[in-house]
């Protein structure tokens, strides 16, 4: 087994019962993101609209890479004449497709990079930011510490990390099987990072969630099960609008994985983040929208 396995084998099993578990790209997938990138994301030919002047970046979710998280919200958004861009961040070394594992930090630098790339290509001044999972909460450490809210309109984050999750009491576990901690810090630093009460979201969170200049949306689930209690992921401040899916539709039952992966409810509360000048109403029938 190769070192990096062995590594991850606590690590895994510690996830187990509320891990996101998402298909890495495939080959066919990979070739599909490439040929779409013409005429769908990642087109770096594609000039932000009238209305729609912000390029959108996607940013993944732990485990998740540029092009899984994205194969179902990205033709969404551009179907709607938006300019889309994802990428990959977190890789550790030797490990393949599973991404944002990395320290969020560093993270959040190669972010601060690719939003640049981005609004050079496409002459726009600022970029508007749509994130799931630890992708909604690590661009707020390049907001806060690494001058992104000079370049950013808009945060949307879908089942985001901000507060730290107890991962439905299992971090509570971690005291009780020595080494556990320094293992997952070591191997893992953002899942150590996204832990209830670590250094790194004590630091996020210090002196208020927001930043001026920035419009903050949460979209969470109450059937959340990686990011708990869901509630953590509101964020408190000015410019900020907190949904619970099940407000917009009481029989939306989707989970952390499916409400960024799937769900067309959120999506729709997705587009009126980014054009609340047009929004409408989201509904159970928004999914056929």
């Amino acid at each position: 087994m190769l070192p990096w396995k062995r590594a991850l084998r606590p690590v895994a099993a510690l996830l187990l019962t509320t891990a996101v578990v998402v298909v890495p790209a495939t080959t066919a997938q990979a070739a599909e993101a490439a040929t779409t990138s013409h005429s769908g994301w990642n087109d770096y030919s594609c000039k932000p609209s009238a209305a729609h002047p912000r390029p959108v970046v996607l940013v993944h979710g732990t485990f998740a890479n540029s092009v899984d998280n994205w194969l179902a919200l990205a033709p969404y958004l551009v179907n709607r004449g938006y300019c889309v861009f994802s990428l990959d961040y977190g890789q550790l070394p030797g490990v393949p497709f599973f991404h944002a594992l990395g320290p969020i930090d560093k993270s959040a630098g190669q972010l601060s990079t690719y939003i640049d790339t981005v609004l050079a290509a496409t002459g726009a001044a600022k970029a508007d930011l749509v994130g799931h999972s630890q992708g909604g909460m690590m661009p707020r450490y390049y907001l806060k510490f690494l001058g992104g809210a000079d370049k950013v309109n808009a945060l949307v984050g879908i089942a985001p990390n901000n507060h730290g999750t107890t991962l439905a009491g299992l971090t509570n576990l971690l005291p009780y099987f020595p080494g556990a901690e320094d293992l997952l810090t070591t191997a893992t630093p953002a899942l150590a990072q996204q832990v209830v009460g670590s250094e790194f979201m004590t630091k996020l969170n210090a002196g208020g969630d927001t930043v001026p200049g920035v419009r903050y949306t949460v979209i969470a689930t109450k059937y959340d099960e990686v990011v708990t209690p869901w509630r953590t992921q509101f964020l408190n401040g000015p410019d900020v609008k907190n949904v619970l899916i099940q407000d917009k539709c009481a029989a939306d039952l989707s989970e952390h994985a499916l409400l960024g992966l799937t769900d067309r409810i959120a999506f729709h509360e997705v587009t009126n983040a980014l054009d609340p000048a047009r929004a409408t109403p989201t509904t159970c029938a928004s999914v056929v929208g």
